[in-house]
């Protein structure tokens, strides 16, 4: 099962988080979202436990505790939405190419 754990410190790491649910049972994977351009963790993670009796338990007992000085939110994650493709737009007929042509200068 996948948990989404939202309100981490901006100190946490994937390893605290791994560390944290480990309590509970089998970890398959743990992951602090980071933020690419700044480096610096987005607050939130996903930690994905194959047993889901564990699962749920972590939850419950992780939900709305302090870790590492900040309230935990801890749910069950919702699959992600599938991207819905963009209608493809018709192409826009091509103008005439028109050379630039200077004015002809009377003397």
């Amino acid at each position: 099962m996948k948990i989404f754990v939202a309100k981490l410190a901006f100190k946490t790491t994937s390893e605290d988080l791994r560390a944290l649910f480990e309590q509970f049972g089998t970890v398959e994977s743990c992951k602090v979202i980071m933020d690419h351009e700044t480096g610096r963790s987005k607050c939130y993670g996903f930690v994905e436990m194959p047993n889901d009796d564990e699962a749920y338990k972590a939850i419950v007992e992780t939900d709305e505790t302090v870790f590492m000085g900040n309230e935990l939110q801890v749910k069950k994650s919702r699959p992600q939405a599938a991207a819905t493709p963009k209608p493809e737009k018709p192409a826009k007929p091509k103008r005439p190419h028109h050379p630039y042509v200077p004015p002809v200068q009377e003397e």
